[in-house]
């Protein structure tokens, strides 16, 4: 992991930078998000939009330059957005390494294949990936892994997601990070992702889903224990969030040095 770097504060919204912002799926349930944040100058006047890429035939909102060829959009941005699909973001990546040109990848359900090459090409230029865009769940991140750390292995760990019901994949990729997190901080812990059967298997790390409505996203990290339980929460209730997290690690990440950041270094956790 490159080095942590000085960054605004967390709770900042106007971001002394500047920044010319392509977004790869403008037209998509982020993307489109994180286009009428730079519009509408949430970040000041030195963030801009360099435009977007969309599909032919996919309706777009706003007056500004759209492209489906992803390439034209690199040449136009000093730093790119990518909430697409992971075939897409394979694609991206690769592009981001011949140009040089920072990327921030927020797209879920990544293979481990693509995580490879991912690391492969943040050798080429500045690539940031997180599941999860938002502060509040990158702080329980953090959370979690210390928790895990400290209570030891007699504290069963358990995750419970929510999302809507359109969501394709599951456990979600917050999910997985807070399990990475947990196993982190224990040095150890077997994911279990399908229906459990019969006694729980010390150590390891269970996951739950639901998947319904119109909900956000909503994750539950429990550490059950001898006589007590511990329960870590994060809820979003406006998809925004992840649209202004995304933003926020694309200025940062304008100016660095080729490698694989997180949303941990934007935040300087």
């Amino acid at each position: 992991m490159p080095s942590r770097l000085a960054t605004d504060s967390v709770g900042a919204e106007t971001i002394n930078h500047h920044a010319t912002i392509g977004v790869l799926g403008c037209s998509g349930r982020v993307g489109s998000l994180i286009v009428r944040e730079i519009l509408a100058r949430h970040f000041g006047a030195g963030v801009t939009l360099a435009g977007g890429t969309v599909r032919s035939g996919y309706p777009v909102q706003g007056d500004f330059y759209t492209t489906d060829n992803p390439e034209d959009l690199f040449a136009r941005a000093d730093v790119l957005i990518d909430f697409t699909n992971p075939e897409s973001t394979a694609r991206h990546m690769w592009l981001a390494a011949k140009h040089h040109k920072p990327l921030v990848i927020g797209t879920t359900g990544l293979l481990d294949a693509q995580h490879a090459e991912m690391s492969d090409a943040a050798k080429e230029a500045p690539l940031l990936y997180a599941a999860n865009m938002s502060v509040g769940v990158n702080l329980l991140l953090a959370l979690v892994e210390q928790a895990a750390a400290r209570l030891g292995p007699e504290y069963d760990i358990e995750i419970m997601e929510s999302h809507h019901r359109h969501k394709v994949d599951s456990p979600s990729g917050t999910a997985l990070a807070l399990g990475k997190a947990a196993q982190a901080g224990r040095g150890t812990g077997e994911f279990v992702t399908d229906s459990r059967k019969g006694a729980r298997s010390a150590g390891t790390i269970g996951f739950a889903v639901q998947r319904g409505g119109d909900v956000v996203g909503e994750h539950d990290v429990s550490f059950f224990g001898p006589g007590e339980r511990l329960v870590l929460s994060h809820k979003a209730t406006d998809r925004a969030l992840f649209a202004r997290g995304a933003v926020r690690a694309a200025v940062w990440l304008k100016d660095r040095n080729p490698g694989l950041y997180s949303m941990r270094d934007v935040l300087d956790l």
